[in-house]
């Protein structure tokens, strides 16, 4: 992984956000605060515009360097949790000096922690964790195994779409949806839901390689 797989994988994000616009839309008005989706789309269009200042850098800088410009960026809730992700996937990345399969996914993994940190939540509080967290453990265990990059997307993809089922009879214990309480059954979350979008995109790349 290097900057321009970075550049190249945020514009597939992106792409894989506005496409799920109306998607991402309604679940947020159900149960959420509404600006989910132009937040993640702020957050994207964010990114496009420094590609040209990430590509002379490191893979750990330019992951840092996201995560900077997304705080500065995207308001509510999202803003601070993305971006902890991203400078903490990019702080680990500098301490092993790697960007080994085995080494991304340590990587990807602590950057989930940090969100879990940050936000003080955990899986099962029908969240983007309940996304996140399985997606992160499948990865770390597939890398150990020394499996493909084509198998490991494949499979979480897979992971990424049954973590997003998962929140739909969740009670809602985090952001707005807690307020509703078994009002939220039912509705899949906003959040779970984009990062899922972004974990298959990333996913679909990979497998589009030859």
């Amino acid at each position: 992984m290097n900057s321009d797989t970075i550049n190249h994988m945020a514009a597939a994000i992106r792409a894989a956000i506005l496409a799920h616009e109306a998607d991402i839309e309604s679940l947020d008005r159900e149960i959420g605060d509404g600006d989910h989706y132009i937040n993640m789309k702020r957050g994207c269009e964010a990114i496009t515009t420094i590609a040209e200042e990430l590509a002379p850098l490191s893979a750990a800088d330019a992951l840092n360097k996201i995560g900077m410009k997304l705080l500065s960026t995207i308001g509510g809730a999202s803003g601070p949790l993305f971006a902890s992700f991203f400078m903490s996937v990019g702080k680990t990345l500098k301490a092993t000096d790697t960007t080994a399969t085995k080494d991304v996914a340590l990587a990807f993994e602590a950057g989930v922690q940090a969100i879990m940190q940050r936000g003080k939540a955990q899986a099962g509080e029908k969240t983007m964790l309940d996304v996140l967290i399985p997606v992160a453990d499948t990865f770390k265990q597939l890398a150990e195994q020394g499996k493909s990059t084509k198998e490991i997307a494949t499979a979480l993809k897979l992971v990424a779409s049954e973590g997003l089922e998962s929140t739909r009879n969740l009670l809602a214990t985090k952001g707005r949806a807690s307020g509703l309480g078994e009002r939220a059954i039912g509705h899949l979350d906003a959040g779970a839901k984009s990062c899922e979008v972004m974990i298959h995109a990333v996913c679909d790349q990979l497998l589009a390689q030859p």
